[in-house]
């Protein structure tokens, strides 16, 4: 298992928009893909899941991929957050 804190830096957060960009994303790697914000866990696959987080612009959270390709989806997610989802 690999794990980095990284920033959400769109300023909208994670509402629907790059919620979907950051699942659409995850599902490209077979490994398993997780997010912890504050207290609650979320699966980065599952767009419910990512928007329940509540993750608003500034906010820190730290990303978890375990599996096979874990190191590729880690630095990958890692860039498309810090480029802001598509926002």
């Amino acid at each position: 298992m690999v794990s980095q804190k990284v920033t959400i830096k769109n300023p909208t957060g994670l509402h629907l928009g790059p919620a979907g960009v950051l699942c659409k994303d995850a599902m490209l790697f077979k490994s398993q893909i997780t997010f912890q914000f504050k207290e609650t866990t979320a699966n980065a696959k599952r767009v419910l899941s990512v928007l329940g987080a509540c993750v608003k612009s500034g906010d820190e959270i730290e990303l978890f991929c375990s599996g096979e390709d874990e190191r590729e989806a880690l630095d990958f997610l890692v860039r498309e957050i810090e480029e802001g989802l598509g926002e």
